[in-house]
C-alpha cells in the first residue's frame, strides 16, 4: 500500500482490476517481482490521489490483497511529529495506534459469529524486526518504535488537539493507519508500517518557530525521501525469511465466539 511513487518500484508489472464484495480496491492492481519476491501494489489514495482518507476503501484493498495471496503487507505512510526528537526527516517503525476516527466500516465480522481480535501487538513482530535491522545497516536516522495517533480527516489538527496529542506521550500523526492494520490482522495477514516524519504537527512541537502544516510541506518532504524509502523496502523485502513465524497468521484461532 502506498503512493504513486512506488509503480515504477515493480519490475516486470501488469495491472489487473479486482473484484470485491467492498466494492472496488482504490485503484487497478499493480502486479511485478521486487528481490524476486511477487508483489501487489495498491495505490493508497488512488493514481490520482482522489480519495481522501476518509473515503480510502480500507475493506475492499485488505480483500483484494488477501484474494490475491498476499500474507504480508508493507504500508509506508508520510506522518507528521508530535515530538521535539522526532524530527523532520527520520523514519519510524510504528508498534502501536490510537484511534481517533469516526465512523470508518473497520471490521470484516459484523455478525452472525462474533469475533474478537488481539490487538495487543497491532503490527507484525517479525516484520519490525526485519526493518530495524535493515535501517540499522543504512544507517538512516529512524524510530524503532511509535505510537501512531490517527486522526479523521482530511483537514490536519488544531493547534488544541496536536498539544493533546504530544501530552499524551503519543508520537506521530497520520490518517490513514486506521483501519487498514486492524482490517489486515483480521484476515491474518502481516503488517508493517514504516512512517516517514513530513513535519512537526502545526508547529507546536518546535515551539512556534516554523509554520503550521500544510499539504504543500508534506508533499514535498515525502517526495525528497522517496528514494531512500524505496531502497529500505526493497532491501526489507530481499531480508523477509520465506515462511512465517508470527502469530499473525494464526489471529483468528480462538477469537470467535463460540467456537
Amino acid at each position: 500500500m502506498g503512493g504513486s511513487g512506488f509503480y515504477s518500484f515493480l519490475e516486470n508489472s501488469n495491472d489487473i482490476k479486482v473484484e470485491t464484495p467492498y466494492g472496488p480496491p482504490s485503484d487497478i492492481v499493480s502486479l511485478g517481482t521486487v528481490s524476486g519476491r511477487k508483489i501487489a501494489f495498491i495505490p493508497r489514495h488512488g493514481k490520482l490521489h482522489q480519495l481522501p482518507p476518509h473515503r480510502v476503501p480500507y475493506k475492499a484493498n485488505i480483500w483484494a490483497m488477501k484474494s490475491l495471496g498476499v500474507k504480508r503487507i508493507i504500508a509506508p505512510t508520510a506522518v507528521g511529529s508530535l515530538q521535539s526528537y522526532i524530527k523532520v526527516g527520520d523514519f519510524v517503525l510504528t508498534d502501536q495506534f490510537v484511534d481517533m476516527t469516526r465512523g470508518r466500516e473497520s471490521t470484516f465480522y459484523d455478525g452472525p459469529i462474533t469475533t474478537h481480535i488481539s490487538m495487543a501487538e497491532p503490527y507484525c513482530p517479525e516484520m519490525r524486526g526485519v526493518a530495524d535491522s535493515v535501517l540499522k545497516e543504512l544507517n538512516l536516522p529512524y524510530h524503532p518504535r511509535g505510537i501512531i495517533v490517527v486522526i479523521q480527516g482530511p483537514r490536519f489538527s488544531t493547534k488544541a488537539e496536536s498539544e493533546w496529542f504530544t501530552k499524551n506521550g503519543w508520537d506521530i500523526i497520520n490518517m490513514t493507519q486506521f483501519p487498514e492494520v486492524v482490517l489486515a490482522r483480521e484476515l491474518e495477514m502481516c503488517y508493517l508500517n514504516i512512517s516517514v516524519v513530513t513535519d512537526y504537527d502545526v508547529g507546536i512541537v518546535a515551539g512556534g518557530s516554523v509554520k503550521p502544516v500544510t499539504q504543500e510541506i508534506v508533499a514535498k518532504t515525502f517526495a525528497e525521501s522517496n528514494d531512500k524509502l524505496k531502497n529500505v523496502i526493497k532491501l526489507i523485502i530481499g531480508k523477509l525469511p520465506t515462511e512465517r513465524h508470527c502469530s499473525c497468521g494464526k489471529a483468528l484461532k480462538g477469537a470467535r465466539v463460540g467456537e
